[in-house]
């Protein structure tokens, strides 16, 4: 497990889906692991939230947020150790400008050119975001140079979460940001930047695609567990969370973590500065039901994978709006930031239920953080 590069080299012939498990008696034949999981990383500390893979270079987040650690804050897993990523000084390092440096990075994509990009929320737990901590950066990860690193300030609120991102290289000069603000203090909304300019806003706030749903309920850890915001929470429950795009970048999926919605809007009119918020209200569309997701991802041929964490799994939706299981496994508490490619989909197992806020204070969060993938293949071709 801990040669990551010769792991990732094996051909494995994994079946793309789990096949729906037998009836055969009077007992839940879903219940246990089902379709097949390989465990990529065993991460001691600190824990992992963003993934991506390039040319089977296993790229992971690890932001401060929800608490502060001394480890990298970005980094490449390598031959079974985390490698601190473009360097020790940007990904690791506590001293300098926040401008030049990762304070607190969460989510990362790549684009359709193959380079990283991550949101870094700027946000240690305890202090407020330093200026300059929250911005988008964009890393070629064949030198580690840094491409783009776009300051966010017009958009940005003092209790914002910059969650996750997606890069449109359709839209744009140099591109276009789509970036989800899940919000400390109840104010989620979708955030834009152009990348070439650094023009930025914020759209959707108040409206329902972003918002979570008070009495929401899930299961996790055998807990059943109410989104009650009057009271003390009992898991992450927030705002716009999830994000990706359609293959072709023509549409943004995002979806509230405490929603069992998916919603979407067209690209081109996302990327439209010159249309109102509430314009582009009136382009969403409710793309229906997909489940207790927090990690959004596109496959090349347009599947969107989403994370089930009251089911332990990871789920498909196929292009078509059907949904099929693609594993569950006890050990996915909390599967977070996902990833896919033309051969895997991958998962950060982030155990954020059980943070010490969620415990009365108690950290019941257990080592080593897992990442895990499971195999895919090409949708069947229709006659």
């Amino acid at each position: 497990m801990r040669l990551y590069g010769a792991i990732l080299g094996l051909a494995c012939a994994f079946p793309a889906q789990a096949a729906p498990p037998t009836i055969t008696n009077n007992t839940d034949p879903a219940f246990g692991a089902q379709g097949a999981v390989d465990i990529v990383a065993r991460i001691p500390g600190p824990t992992p939230s963003g993934i991506a893979v390039v040319n089977n270079r296993l790229f992971l987040t690890f932001p401060k947020h929800d608490g502060d650690h001394t480890g990298p804050t970005f980094g490449e897993w390598k031959n079974g150790r985390l490698v601190p990523f473009p360097s020790q000084a940007y990904a690791a390092s506590d001293s300098g400008p926040p401008s030049q440096r990762l304070i607190s990075p969460h989510g990362l994509t790549t684009d359709s050119n193959g380079m990283l990009w991550l949101i870094d929320d700027g946000k240690v737990k305890g202090h407020p975001i330093p200026p300059g901590g929250a911005k988008v950066v964009g890393i070629n990860p064949a030198d580690g140079s840094i491409i783009a690193s776009v300051p966010l300030q017009a958009a940005l609120l003092p209790g914002s979460h910059m969650n996750d991102l997606r890069v449109d290289l359709t839209h744009g000069a140099k591109g276009t940001a789509y970036i989800t603000d899940s919000s400390f203090d109840g104010h989620p909304a979708l955030v834009v930047v152009d990348l070439a300019t650094g023009k930025q806003r914020r759209v959707l706030e108040g409206t329902p695609s972003v918002l979570p749903v008070p009495g929401y309920q899930t299961v996790l850890d055998g807990r059943v567990l109410t989104y009650d915001p009057p009271h003390k929470a009992a898991f992450p429950a927030s705002g716009a969370d999830g994000i990706t795009l359609s293959a072709d970048s023509q549409r943004v999926y995002y979806a509230p973590l405490a929603s069992r919605r998916l919603y979407s809007l067209p690209t081109h009119a996302l990327a439209d500065f010159s249309l109102s918020s509430e314009d582009l209200a009136r382009l969403v569309r409710d793309e229906g039901e997909k489940g207790a997701a927090d990690g959004l991802a596109t496959d090349p041929w347009g599947r969107i994978y989403t994370t089930a964490a009251d089911h332990d799994a990871v789920f498909r939706r196929n292009t078509d709006g059907s949904f099929d299981l693609i594993a569950a496994d006890p050990r996915f508490v909390w599967p977070d930031g996902i990833f896919a490619d033309h051969d895997y989909v991958y998962v950060v197992l982030g155990q954020w239920t059980r943070l010490p806020q969620f415990h009365n204070g108690q950290d019941m969060r257990k080592p080593p953080y897992l990442v895990a993938r499971m195999k895919i293949q090409p949708p069947a071709e229709t006659p």
